[in-house]
């Protein structure tokens, strides 16, 4: 809530049908005035009237004593001035009277009514007391003055209130309606920070989540070929020293690629977060497009600058190095596709093997891929296990089949993974090629 709505909800303290306290008290102090008006000038109405004076005094303070209700009831007001200007008494409160009615969110149609009313009564009983006076002997001019005074006073008494009210009543209307629209603007803008936030939690989510898919992909394959390897040197370490020494070769060439992927990821996450520390610390809600922009412009670049389905080969010779028997044929033109779609599929593949690694050592793998005229179809199964066969007994995070899903979802494509029929494990993936 802005301080002007706060100052115009807190205010509203005053009795009865007051908005403020000191809007009673000006009114009651406007009543009292107009009711000692109203009596005083009731002295000379008895005495014409032929009534008592102590009447005229009474009827006068409880006129004058009308004006206590003008905010609420106007219209009565100025009906009760009109009555009683006949007795030449409650100008203040014709005058009060009429300014608000002018003021108050009524028709203009009845201000008008009444306005022409308490005009043409103003001015017959200004032309009968001004003609009267005249007649006496009180006033020794012309018989032009009687209308001129009629009309003076008619329209000095009823024009200058009933425009001042009109132009406070709008002046008036016009605050309300743009302090109702710093409000609404006001909400609206909470409600696009509170869109803001938490669309940037969203964004943190997905960036939490494709981090912790890319590592597990750039970790989970290369140690699980190293400690595939490293099973395989243990075992041979005495019996074949050459072939031992290759092991360790390739278990160090691996060690050495995973690093150089982690370094490059965490390179990618460092650069991503300075921007975005520096931004928020800034200007917090602004920043949000730039650091959003910024995350998405570097995971572009770390994804175009990641692995493409020409290194397919390599990734299926280091499975058949580690003692994977596994066959690869590929179908259709090949053909290259975009950067996001050639790693996705490299993915796909590497999880894949990664899994028959972790789960069914020594089991014959087929890796199938299908270039399509706007697909792209990959496939890795394998056969059951031998039940003789050693197990490395890889550990499983339990993500790698929810990554694939993710990743060929994100491009519109289509997943399935399960058991075979003969026992052993299929995962297909069906990739849009644009």
């Amino acid at each position: 809530m802005t301080a002007t709505g706060e100052d115009h909800v807190t205010a509203r303290g005053g009795p009865w049908w007051w908005a403020r306290r000191r809007s009673a008290v000006f009114d009651v102090s406007l009543a009292v005035v107009s009711a000692l008006e109203c009596a005083l000038e009731g002295i000379p109405f008895a005495r014409d009237a032929g009534i008592p004076v102590a009447a005229g005094v009474v009827f006068g303070l409880v006129a004058g004593s009308v004006l206590l209700v003008r905010r609420r009831w106007p219209i009565a007001v100025v009906l009760v001035s009109i009555a009683i200007t006949p007795a030449e008494m409650g100008f203040l409160m014709g005058v009060v009277g009429l300014y608000t009615l002018a003021a108050a969110e009524l028709p203009r149609r009845i201000i008008g009514s009444l306005a022409g009313m308490s005009l043409v009564g103003t001015l017959i009983v200004t032309f009968v007391k001004t003609r009267q006076d005249m007649s006496r002997g009180d006033l020794d001019i012309g018989d032009w003055f009687v209308p001129f005074a009629a009309i003076t006073m008619s329209l000095g008494f009823t024009a200058p209130p009933v425009l001042l009210g009109l132009y406070v009543g709008a002046r008036r209307r016009l605050m309300e309606s743009l302090r109702e629209r710093a409000d609404s603007l006001e909400r609206e803008l909470q409600l696009l920070a509170e869109r803001a936030e938490e669309r940037a939690e969203w964004a943190r989510n997905e960036e939490r989540t494709r981090i912790a898919r890319e590592m597990h992909d750039v970790v989970a394959h290369r140690v699980s070929l190293m400690v595939v390897h490293a099973a395989a040197l243990q075992a041979v370490a005495r019996k074949d020293p050459e072939k031992a020494v290759r092991n360790a070769a390739l278990v160090g060439d691996m060690g050495r690629q995973a690093l150089t992927e982690l370094r490059e990821m965490l390179g990618v996450l460092r650069s991503g977060g300075g921007e975005r520390r520096a931004s928020a610390s800034s200007v917090p809600l602004a920043a949000v497009g730039v650091a959003a922009a910024a995350a998405a412009a570097a995971s572009r670049a770390a994804d175009d600058e990641g692995p493409s389905l020409a290194e397919i080969d390599e990734l299926v010779g280091q499975s058949a190095a580690a003692g994977m028997v596994v066959a690869l044929s590929v179908e259709g033109d090949v053909r290259s596709y975009a950067p996001l779609v050639e790693q996705t599929a490299y993915r796909v593949v590497q999880e894949a093997l990664t899994n028959v690694h972790k789960h069914a050592a020594g089991a014959k793998t087929y890796v199938r891929l299908a270039h399509r005229v706007s697909e792209i179809a990959m496939q890795v199964e394998n056969e059951p296990p031998e039940e003789a066969a050693a197990s490395a007994r890889l550990p499983s995070g339990g993500n790698g089949l929810v990554g694939m899903r993710e990743r060929v979802s994100a491009l519109g494509g289509v997943f399935v993974s399960g058991p075979t029929d003969a026992g052993g494990f299929r995962v297909s993936a069906v990739i849009p090629a644009s």
